[in-house]
């Protein structure tokens, strides 16, 4: 039977899912609250995804996430047409619903490894956000774990990108899942430098910098590493970490 998705202003739990990766939960935060302000595609509700006791990230805002595209894109070499782009996490879909709201944009493909993210989205609340950029012929969702997709040298053409932009976790020293480290270590950051072409752009979201990881990444050979930084209601601004592959 498919899930019934409550539509009240009452607090509520929409979905619980055990996954292959631990427990994923889907909640609805209410019409009229604090919270909800500023829920834009979603209405006055506020949807909030929690992986494992975790929160991952919810539809109050989006700007940094829309950042994260925005940032891969301008700065990607300003001659590269149609350039191909893998979002790592498809969440509440706003990096997804930027990337297909920009035409130069080649191919789109999303891998998210939660079927249960993926049918929230195909049949569910969080439809509102992405299922314009969902029928966009340039867009595909992969699903399979990102950590093992980028390590997977079995890789074609068709399967390297121009800018990776990866928000899988609230950052690459706060994983979701202790088998996400892999994808911030030397081998993670190389393998993601092999599924660049090259000047390729690899943006990376997190809840707070880390100048650990910016030097992480010129360790693992990248060029031209900074941070972009976004402001928040309370604490340390949200981060994008860009990092270029060489030609």
């Amino acid at each position: 039977m498919s899930p019934q998705y409550d539509t009240t202003d009452a607090p509520v739990t929409l979905e619980r899912r055990e996954g292959p990766y631990g427990e994923v939960v889907l909640r609805r935060r209410p019409a009229g609250s604090a919270a909800s302000k500023g829920a834009g595609a979603t209405g006055d509700a506020v949807y909030e995804i929690i992986a494992n006791g975790c929160f991952l990230m919810d539809t109050s805002d989006g700007r940094s996430e829309r950042l994260l595209i925005d940032a891969a894109l301008a700065a990607l070499p300003p001659e590269r047409q149609a350039p191909a782009l893998l979002i790592g996490g498809l969440g509440v879909g706003f990096s997804l619903a930027r990337a297909a709201a920009e035409p130069r944009w080649g191919r789109i493909a999303v891998v998210e490894r939660e079927q249960a993210v993926i049918d929230w989205h195909l049949a569910g609340p969080l439809a509102a956000v992405s299922a314009e950029a969902l029928a966009d012929p340039r867009t595909e969702i992969l699903h399979t774990d990102l950590v093992a997709y980028v390590r997977d040298t079995s890789h074609t053409r068709d399967h390297t990108y121009d800018a990776l932009c990866l928000d899988i976790d609230n950052g690459p020293e706060w994983t979701v899942t202790e088998e996400n480290g892999g994808l911030y270590s030397p081998a993670g950051l190389a393998a993601c430098r092999a599924r660049l072409n090259p000047g390729g752009v690899l943006a990376v979201w997190s809840a707070q910098p880390s100048p650990a990881f910016d030097e992480a990444l010129r360790n693992a050979g990248f060029t031209g590493v900074r941070t972009e930084e976004i402001a928040v209601a309370r604490g340390v601004p949200d981060v994008v970490h860009l990092a270029v592959r060489g030609a």
